[in-house]
């Protein structure tokens, strides 16, 4: 099995649940109120690690009570925490998270000790990186962080996965050194610059970044499915029919299963299929990484 490295952030989300979303100006009453560890960084890493998955975290933690919780929570999953720094007189990141009982979410991130990631700090742990066989990032630090990145692991051979959330565009010398590109359609839109309607223009988004130099994209269309897209062509793939509780945390788990099969030697194809399954799961659960499933509950859903 490879390795995976995760570049990212650790949050604490702070949710609440809600009947409706609040208007602009309005004041509601919420049903209920929780602390769960997120993040997109540490989410994905926690989905590899319940899945089996060989997991190596670096990030960046404040010293507060929020820093322990998360690092305690990251060493429970059994991923390897070496890369982890505690910030000074720094707070950790927090999500402010609001979900309505149709399941929809609004989410407000204060990157906190995140957005103290630096170069540097890459630097530092590149013998994490450079004995790893996969290195997934996201958007949550800071865009330098990303850019060098994923520029010593492609110097490296380190296959990069990158995950474009939240959405911001992205210059070229970021996007030719990604080897696969997940994002939603509307990253997929900020970041080609193509209005996404239908199908053909997904398609026509996704050449549009492979001619920039990414290897191949699999674009998470909801409920809908997803597409892989490489120079070669496109697939779509379905989606696994669930009620849905909560969708926090659905890609992130859906690009858990997709690393965790790739680094186990599966193709493309089984890799988003066992990603399917994941997400699916995920989205009955409440929460980030709470709703997070372990391998044995991916395995039950095979046999059922």
């Amino acid at each position: 099995m490879g390795k995976i490295t995760v570049i990212g952030s650790m949050n604490m989300d702070l949710v609440a649940n809600v009947d409706h979303m609040p208007k602009t100006g309005e004041t509601i009453i919420g049903k209920s109120f929780e602390e769960i560890p997120g993040g997109k960084g540490a989410n994905q890493a926690v989905a590899m690690a319940r899945l089996g998955g060989q997991v190596n975290m670096i990030g960046k933690l404040g010293d507060d009570g929020f820093g322990k919780t998360l690092l305690k929570g990251l060493q429970k999953d059994e991923i390897s925490v070496e890369g982890v720094q505690i910030e000074e007189n720094t707070p950790s990141g927090v999500a402010l998270i609001t979900v309505s009982k149709e399941a929809h979410n609004s989410i407000i991130v204060v990157p906190g000790a995140n957005f103290k990631l630096k170069k540097e700090d890459i630097d530092r742990n590149i013998q994490i990186i450079k004995e790893s066989d996969f290195l997934v990032l996201q958007l949550e630090v800071p865009i330098d962080t990303v850019k060098h990145s994923l520029k010593r692991a492609k110097d490296l051979g380190v296959y990069t996965i990158l995950n474009p959330a939240p959405a911001q565009k992205l210059d070229k010398s970021i996007i030719e050194n990604v080897d696969l590109l997940i994002p939603n359609e509307t990253e997929l839109e900020i970041l080609s610059g193509i209005e996404i309607n239908n199908e053909e223009d997904v398609i026509k988004a996704s050449k549009s970044l492979i001619e920039k130099g990414v290897e191949s994209l699999i674009v998470t269309l909801g409920e809908k499915g997803s597409m892989y897209i490489d120079e070669k062509g496109f697939k779509k793939f379905k989606a696994h029919k669930v009620k849905a509780v909560d969708t926090t945390a659905a890609g992130d788990s859906f690009i858990g299963g997709v690393c965790v099969s790739l680094s186990e030697g599966k193709t493309i194809e089984e890799a988003i299929g066992y990603g399917s399954k994941v997400g699916a799961l995920t989205v009955t659960k409440k929460g980030a990484q709470s709703s997070l499933p372990y391998k044995e509950e991916i395995e039950a859903l095979k046999e059922a």
